[in-house]
């Protein structure tokens, strides 16, 4: 017997909708509760390994010998979890951050262990903090933020904005412009040749096809707005590739896209194009509009002698369609804040 599709009222489905609702938030709510309180069990059994490795320093290897048998014990006491390799971990976490109750209680409980063993093995501390920030306040999956560290994200903004610690922002300057823009953008996620110069239509079509990928890149606060939009003064018609608003710095940011190297031509394109924007599309309460030149290559000589290098509201940035090694993003890193300070 077949069975009849029951009709709900509308009345019927609002209510279902709001039980599921509570359901949910009441599951995300115990797991968050479950998960700082594991992180912080974590972060004590990691205090007490390494309190117990220090009373028994004089004997050789204690430290492994510890961890080997209490890995053993936790696992025939309580079962899996505990293997050396995670207890290892768990005394990592607590040695990289000592003052966990102190300083990072608030954010670090809110991430998940995973996020945290990816955070805790980076070397730099401010690098550690903006990580811990970042992925907890934008709730970043552990996916997102392995793809950050591995794309140097942090030390792109820190490139760009030529500062000491991008954890460091001062409350006046938390939406400086400067502070949105990296330098290069990773934009492996394309799947485009790495030589694209002349085929622009090809490289706007590829981020449009992985739009929600290249807001992620961009970063926080981005929505798409148009590709292609139509600036008209009385006489002329001009085009500009891609347009965002970014609700955090409450303005218009035009992208103009270039498979080639940086020209003059380009910045003076762009800085029309801004101007344009301020005066025929900028609302009552909007900041002033940024334009971002998304170039192949780029010259910094250019760039210090350029608009570029006062104007807050023009930036050239590169994109690189291969992810980069470590060394070479490194070494691509130092070159340019050379140049710059040259």
């Amino acid at each position: 017997m077949q069975k009849k599709d029951i009709v709900l009222s509308k009345n019927e489905n609002i209510f279902y909708a709001e039980i599921g609702d509570m359901l949910k938030q009441a599951r995300n709510a115990a797991y968050r509760a479950v998960n700082t309180v594991m992180v912080q069990t974590y972060w004590h059994i990691g205090k007490r390994i390494v309190e117990q490795e220090q009373k028994g320093e004089s004997r050789a290897n204690y430290g492994d010998y510890l961890i080997t048998n209490l890995s053993r014990y936790l696992s025939d006491t309580l079962g899996k979890g505990f293997s050396e390799a995670n207890l290892k971990n768990i005394r990592q976490f607590y040695m990289v951050f000592p003052e966990f109750d102190q300083f990072a209680t608030q954010c670090v409980a809110n991430l998940s262990w995973t996020n945290i063993r990816l955070i805790m093995r980076l070397d730099n501390k401010a690098e550690r903090e903006y990580y811990i920030k970042e992925s907890s306040e934008q709730n970043w999956s552990s996916r997102l933020l392995e793809r950050h560290i591995k794309t140097g994200y942090y030390r792109r903004l820190l490139s760009t904005r030529q500062k000491d610690a991008v954890a460091n922002v001062s409350e006046s300057e938390k939406y400086n412009p400067a502070d949105f823009i990296k330098d290069p953008y990773v934009t492996e996620f394309l799947d485009v040749p790495e030589d694209l110069k002349g085929k622009e239509s090809l490289l706007e079509t590829a981020l449009i096809n992985n739009l929600q990928k290249f807001l992620l890149e961009l970063g926080k606060g981005f929505s798409f707005v148009d590709r292609q939009m139509r600036i008209s003064t009385e006489t002329s018609h001009f085009y500009v590739d891609l347009v965002f608003y970014n609700y955090l710095l409450k303005c218009f940011i035009v992208i103009d896209l270039k498979t080639t190297k940086l020209t003059h031509s380009d910045i003076g394109q762009m800085d029309m194009y801004v101007r344009m924007f301020d005066a025929l599309k900028r609302g009552e309460d909007d900041n002033p509009t940024i334009g971002i030149i998304l170039c192949a290559e780029k010259d910094e000589t250019m760039v210090k002698y350029s608009v570029l290098k006062e104007n807050r509201q023009l930036f050239a940035s590169k994109y690189k369609t291969v992810l980069p090694t470590e060394d070479e993003l490194a070494e691509m890193l130092s070159k340019e804040n050379q140049k710059f300070i040259e």
